[in-house]
């Protein structure tokens, strides 16, 4: 049984933020997967099914980015899920724009959705970074996680989504250098 998190915030005007790309890679694999319709559930919007013949859930937290780890220690108690087998996608400034780094474990970077979910049930479970790269001038980092993706960015998401719908085998399986490595050079 998999966990599959994406960060995020749930404010209509947050939809094509750089900060909620997760929630745009859930959608994008909830939809890839004809997995359920979403519903409200443990603090976020859920959703199961199958991928490669293993039960999946896979959740965005309404509790907004800083508090997304209420949510998840909420969904794992329930289905006894162990946090091993949960795989978070978020957004990261110190990885190049549209690039991906998969890892486990590790520290939070300075990202709050990541601290939250640390601080709810520790650090090891993998992480799917999704490289947003870093605010150019003199916009804060605050403003640029919130600000929108500009149209080419929004193409080059998309094209992401399906690169990582197209490597979700070794996600599954856990073979996260190979998902980063193949997700790359597509």
């Amino acid at each position: 049984m998999l966990l599959l998190v994406g960060l995020g915030n749930p404010t209509p005007d947050s939809e094509n933020n750089r900060h909620n790309v997760g929630f745009k890679i859930i959608d994008a694999i909830n939809k890839k997967f004809s997995l359920s319709k979403q519903k409200p559930k443990f603090k976020g919007l859920l959703t199961t099914g199958n991928i490669e013949n293993v039960k999946v859930y896979a959740i965005k937290p309404l509790t907004f980015m800083n508090n997304s780890g209420i949510c998840i220690r909420e969904l794992i108690e329930y289905f006894k899920i162990d946090a091993q087998n949960v795989i978070v996608f978020h957004d990261d400034l110190d990885i190049e724009f549209g690039k991906i780094k998969a890892k486990f474990g590790g520290s939070s970077a300075g990202h709050n959705g990541i601290a939250s979910i640390d601080k709810f049930i520790g650090k090891d479970y993998s992480r799917v970074r999704i490289g947003i790269g870093k605010p150019k001038g003199n916009i804060e980092v605050a403003d640029y996680v919130l600000q929108n993706f500009d149209e080419d960015e929004t193409v080059s998401i998309e094209k992401i989504s399906n690169h990582i719908n197209d490597s979700i085998s070794f996600l599954v399986e856990k073979k996260l250098d190979l998902f980063s490595s193949t997700v790359n050079n597509k």
